[in-house]
C-alpha cells in the first residue's frame, strides 16, 4: 500500500480468504486504521477458484523459484513468465480416476471409528 499504484489509488480491494487473522469486524477496523483507502473482500467459504490459484502459486514456487536467487525484480519476472509459457504449453487437464462410489466408500471408512479392543 506504500508503493505505486496502491499508494495513490482512491480505493484498493484486498481479496482474502476466511482465515481468522483477517476475518471479522476487528480485521476491518485494523485495515481501515492503517490503510483508509483499502477494503477487505472476503471470498466465499468454499472458494474453490481461490484454491486453484493457491495450487498454481505453489507449483510456480516449487518448480520455478525454489533454491533460486535473482539479481533484480526483472530477472524474477522473466523467470516467472518463462515458467508460465512452459506450463501453458505442457500442462494438461487432470484425469480423476476415482468413481463417486469409491470416494463415498473412502469417506465412510474415514468416518468409522477404529476398534477399541486393544
Amino acid at each position: 500500500m506504500t508503493q505505486e499504484p496502491s499508494a495513490s489509488a482512491h480505493h484498493v480491494y484486498w481479496i482474502a480468504d476466511n482465515g481468522s487473522s483477517h476475518k471479522g469486524v476487528w480485521a476491518d477496523i485494523r485495515l481501515a486504521d492503517t490503510f483508509p483507502a483499502a477494503s477487505i473482500v472476503h471470498t466465499t467459504v468454499h472458494a474453490s477458484w481461490l484454491n486453484q490459484v493457491e495450487v498454481y502459486f505453489s507449483i510456480v514456487s516449487r518448480k520455478a523459484l525454489h533454491g533460486q536467487s535473482f539479481d533484480s525484480l526483472d530477472a524474477l519476472a522473466d523467470r516467472i513468465i518463462a515458467f508460465e509459457d512452459w506450463y501453458n504449453r505442457n500442462s494438461h487437464p487432470f484425469n480423476w480416476t476415482w468413481t463417486r462410489q469409491q470416494l463415498h466408500h473412502f469417506l465412510d471408512r474415514l468416518a468409522t471409528p477404529p476398534p477399541t479392543n486393544l
